[in-house]
C-alpha cells in the first residue's frame, strides 16, 4: 500500500498543551479509523494498529517487510485493558506489572479470541507491554484500543529513535507520524514469557533479568535465541535484526581494530569503527562513531540504533565494533549487536 502523503505530526511531551492534544487526538482517530500510525515511546518509535482489526494490524506487515510469522507486541494506556486481552494474570506477573509498568518489560500472557490473529503470528499467547511515555499513553487513550505495534522501520533495519528514522524508511508507506523527539531507552523493550509455570526471558532490553529476579525470584533465559527453525515466542527473536547496510563484524580484542580498518582500506573500501567516547580518538577510519561512554552503558544503549543508520548514512561498506560486558544492560547490547552482525565476530 502506498500513501499520496503521509500525516506528520510534531508534538511536545507536555500533552497538555491545546495544539498537542489535538494532534494527538486525531493520530488516534487514524488508528481508530483502521490506518497504521508510528509513535514515539520510551525505548524506540512504535509502528501502530487496533490490536482488534485483522485488515489494519496486516498493513503494519505490508508497510515493514516484516515476515508474518514474527508475533507484534500490543500496547495498553491502563492496566484494565490487560484483561481484554488475555486469559490470565499470574501472581508473578501482577508482581511485574506493579513494580515496572508502565516501562520497557513485555510479558506474555495466553490470549483471548478478540486479539486480531496476524498479532500472534497464530500462537496462543500474546505480548502485552504499557509504555512509559507521555505522547505514547496519550496516543493510546485517544485511541481508545489496545494497539499492537512494533518498531516502525523496515524489517530488519535498525529500530528508530527519531521521528526522522521513521520517516527515512515508511514515509508514503503508512498513514501518519507522531514526532515526540528522540526515545530515551534506545533498546526495544524486554520480553518475558509468563504463560507457563516458570518465566522465560525470550528477548533482554530496559528492564534487566537481575532487576526481574529481584522481584520474583529466579526466571529461566530461553536458550535458543539464535534459532529460525521454529516461530518464534517473541518478537525480536527470528531473522537478521537491526543491520546497518555494510558488513558489520563484532571485535572483542579492541587492539585488532586498526589493522582490520587499515586491511580493508587497502581493498579500497569505505571503513568504519564502532567505539565508545573514551576510546574514539584511539582509531582513525573514513567513520569512527562514539557510540555513548563505555562508563555508562545505558548511554551505549540509547545511541546503539542512530550510530547504526549514521554508517548507512556515510555508505560505509565494512565496521568493525567494539563489544559491551555481558552484564545489566550488556547484555541486551550485546544481543542487538550479535544480531545487526548475523552473528560474525573476528
Amino acid at each position: 500500500m502506498s500513501y499520496e502523503h503521509t500525516e506528520y505530526w510534531i508534538v511536545d511531551k507536555n500533552i497538555n498543551q491545546e495544539r498537542t492534544k489535538a494532534q494527538i487526538n486525531e493520530a488516534g482517530m487514524w488508528i481508530k479509523k483502521g490506518e497504521v500510525v508510528a509513535f514515539p515511546t520510551e525505548t524506540v518509535y512504535g509502528l501502530g494498529a487496533n490490536a482488534f482489526d485483522e485488515q489494519a494490524v496486516r498493513k503494519i506487515f505490508a508497510a515493514k517487510g516484516r515476515p508474518s510469522d514474527n508475533p507484534l507486541i500490543v500496547h495498553i494506556a491502563e492496566r484494565q485493558q490487560l484483561d481484554q486481552l488475555v486469559t490470565d494474570v499470574s501472581p508473578q506477573a501482577e508482581r511485574l506489572i506493579a513494580r515496572f509498568w508502565p516501562g520497557p518489560l513485555t510479558l506474555i500472557f495466553k490470549k483471548k479470541t478478540a486479539v486480531a490473529p496476524s498479532v500472534t503470528a497464530g500462537l496462543d499467547t500474546v505480548a502485552v507491554r504499557m509504555p512509559d511515555h507521555p505522547v505514547a499513553s496519550a496516543l493510546l487513550q485517544a485511541a481508545g484500543v489496545p494497539v499492537a505495534a512494533p518498531s516502525a522501520n523496515l524489517s530488519g533495519k535498525p529500530s528508530p529513535t527519531s521521528a526522522a528514522h521513521v520517516r527515512h524508511d515508511l514515509d508514503h508507506k503508512i498513514a501518519g507520524i507522531v514526532d515526540g523527539g528522540k526515545t530515551g531507552v534506545g533498546l526495544e523493550s524486554t520480553v518475558l514469557d509468563c504463560s507457563g509455570q516458570v518465566p522465560v526471558l525470550y528477548r533482554p532490553g530496559g528492564v534487566t533479568r537481575e532487576e526481574i529476579e529481584a522481584e520474583i525470584g529466579p526466571v529461566s533465559l530461553d536458550l535458543a535465541l539464535h534459532s529460525e527453525q521454529e516461530t518464534p515466542m517473541s518478537p525480536g527473536m527470528k531473522y537478521t535484526h537491526y543491520a546497518p547496510a555494510g558488513t558489520l563484524w563484532l571485535v572483542p580484542d579492541r587492539s585488532r581494530i586498526t589493522e582490520l580498518v587499515a586491511r580493508s582500506k587497502a581493498e579500497g573500501k569505505r571503513v568504519g569503527v564502532l567505539t565508545t567516547i573514551e576510546r574514539q580518538p584511539d582509531y582513525q577510519a573514513d567513520l569512527v562513531i562514539a557510540c555513548g561512554k563505555r562508563s555508562s552503558l545505558a548511554t551505549v544503549a540509547a545511541d546503539l540504533y542512530e550510530s547504526l543508520r549514521a554508517f548507512d548514512h556515510a555508505a560505509v561498506e565494512v565496521i568493525y565494533a567494539e563489544t559491551f560486558p555481558a552484564e545489566g544492560v550488556g547484555i541486551a547490547i550485546m544481543n542487538r549487536l550479535e544480531k545487526a552482525a548475523a552473528g560474525r565476530m573476528l
